[in-house]
This record gives structure tokens, C-alpha cells and sequence, in this order.
């Protein structure tokens, strides 16, 4: 018998985002604000389409899934963890992958841009034959990269084994296997010995100062795959500093490097850099050619 004051998704719905505001949770994985977020972790919970809240909100609920949303609501306003970490599932457009807490939730502008295969910069996008991903965490981007370029070998590489445990389930799941090399390894140091047509990387690039100040929900992932340094830029460094020697001759390598342009002008603004378009601006992710790293 249920003894609660709620009866339906509506009820809940009006509960969570009133708890999720009184608590300032930050949204910054997926939702924006706590209404889409309370929308999504309550159709999650009763395992409903993502996509269609309204059919649903005066349905009459069993005591048995009101207390299972009211489990998710407590625990993402109590301890502030990703919403993804409670569903184990992130989206980067109509892409779904599996996540947990050994790898930081996905999120990307360079996912925008594969899609349209980095155009105009890849102008034939059948003969990229060769990818290589640094920094792949869950693998989202490598699934991505190997999905739109299916003459291509994609090898991602990441540092951690834990990062590379959860981008294993995502790799078979989407089936990829046979084009998709996971390598642990610290950036190039176990790279096989080859030319990459395009070197792609959404590395830790937030800066020391910036760390300090993150949201509980962003120190809840792994402060590997956030910490770029004092300017955001060490690891940003090594990439650039290595990828001339790896890339084709009219090879691309393309960086996200999120809130931090003036420290990655700083460090190579001499290079040229091309800032590509994303839905943030022209901000967030730079492009350099194999002819200007060589310079």
C-alpha cells in the first residue's frame, strides 16, 4: 500500500525539481537544468521512452516504483553525483553508452563535428583509413570516429585500466571490435608505430585555479581525466609536441580544449591555430595540420 504523498510521475516530478533547486545541484552532464534532468532520471527509473514524458504523468504508480524514484532523487540530491553515474548510461547525440564512476561522463564538441566529418577539413572522408583517439575514457569518441569513417582503423588510447574496462563494454557493444583498438598507454608511449590521418583528443585541460572551484558533481569523476595543469595545457603539450612524427602528410589533429583558448593561444598561438564552429562558439576545440606542426 502506498503511504506516500505521491501517486504519479507528475508528483515526482514537481518533488524532484523542487529538491534538486533547494540543494543548487549543478547540471552540466547531459541536462541544463532540473527539469530536464528530474524528467530524465524519473523515465529512466521506470524504465519508459526517454522521449515521451507527457503520456505518462498522471499514470498511477505502484508503491514499489515510487520508491524506486524517490532512491535516484535522494541519492542524486544527497550525494551529488552525476546523473549518469546513477543510470550507468550517457548520450552524445543518438549515441548511448555505458559509464560508471571509472570514467569521467561523456561530453564533447568534438561529437558534433564527426558527423559531418570535420568538413571542410576532411574533404574525402572514405580515404581516412588510419584514427587515433588520446584520452578516450569510455571509448564514446572512438565509437563515433569508427562509425563515420568505416574504411578506418580507430585506435584509442588511455591511460587508466579502469577508463579502458568501461570503453570495452561500449566497443562491444556498438560491435566494433575488429576496427577498434583499445591500447593503455601514457599518450604516444604505446602507439603503434604508424601514420594517422587524424589524431583526435579531448584531453584533461582544466587549469589548477579552475579545479579548485569545480561543482561536487564534476569532483565526483576522476581528477585524472580532468587536471590539465596550471594552465590546463601539460597534457595539451605533449600531445601537440608528439603528433608531426605520427601524422600522414596532410594529416589533421583536432583538440578540445573547453574554457581554456587564452592558455592554449599562450602555448601555441604561434603554430596558427583554427578554431572550429561548435554549438559553444568558436572556443572550444582548435585544428592543426600536419604542415604547421612541422614547423
Amino acid at each position: 500500500m502506498n503511504t506516500t504523498p505521491f501517486t504519479t510521475p507528475r508528483d515526482l516530478l514537481r518533488y524532484a525539481v523542487s529538491r534538486f533547486n533547494a540543494a543548487g545541484l549543478f547540471f552540466g552532464h547531459g541536462s541544463t537544468e532540473a527539469f530536464d534532468e528530474a524528467a530524465y532520471l524519473i523515465l529512466h527509473t521506470l524504465k519508459l521512452p526517454l522521449d515521451r514524458l507527457e503520456p505518462f504523468l498522471d499514470a498511477k504508480l505502484l508503491a514499489e516504483e515510487i520508491a524506486a524514484v524517490l532512491a535516484v532523487i535522494d541519492r542524486r540530491t544527497n550525494e551529488r553525483v552525476p546523473a549518469a553515474y546513477i543510470t550507468n548510461e550517457a548520450w552524445l547525440g543518438s549515441y548511448r553508452f555505458y559509464v560508471d564512476e571509472r570514467t569521467i561522463v561523456p561530453r564533447s564538441f568534438i561529437a558534433e563535428l564527426i558527423p559531418q566529418y570535420f568538413a571542410p577539413w576532411v574533404t574525402e572522408p572514405e580515404n581516412v583509413r588510419n584514427v587515433l583517439e588520446l584520452c578516450t575514457g569510455s571509448g564514446c569518441l572512438a565509437i563515433m570516429l569508427a562509425d563515420a569513417f568505416p574504411d578506418a582503423e580507430v585506435d584509442a588510447v588511455d591511460i587508466s585500466a579502469d577508463a579502458l574496462e568501461v570503453a570495452k563494454k561500449n566497443v562491444a557493444t556498438y560491435e566494433l571490435q575488429e576496427r577498434l583498438t583499445l591500447i593503455q598507454s601514457d599518450l604516444y608511449t604505446n602507439v603503434p608505430d604508424k601514420k594517422y590521418d587524424l589524431i583526435i583528443t579531448n584531453p584533461p585541460y582544466v587549469n589548477s585555479a579552475s579545479m579548485s572551484k569545480l561543482p561536487m558533481e564534476y569532483r565526483a569523476e576522476p581528477e585524472l581525466a580532468l587536471d590539465g595543469g596550471k594552465d590546463g595545457m601539460d597534457l595539451v603539450r605533449k600531445i601537440v609536441a608528439g603528433a608531426a612524427e605520427r601524422l600522414t602528410d596532410d594529416g589533421l589533429l583536432i583538440v578540445e580544449i573547453g574554457n581554456e583558448r587564452d592558455f592554449a593561444e599562450a602555448a601555441f598561438g604561434e603554430l596558427g591555430l583554427t578554431w572550429l564552429t561548435t554549438s559553444n562558439g568558436d572556443d572550444m576545440v582548435f585544428l592543426l595540420t600536419a604542415d604547421q606542426l612541422k614547423l
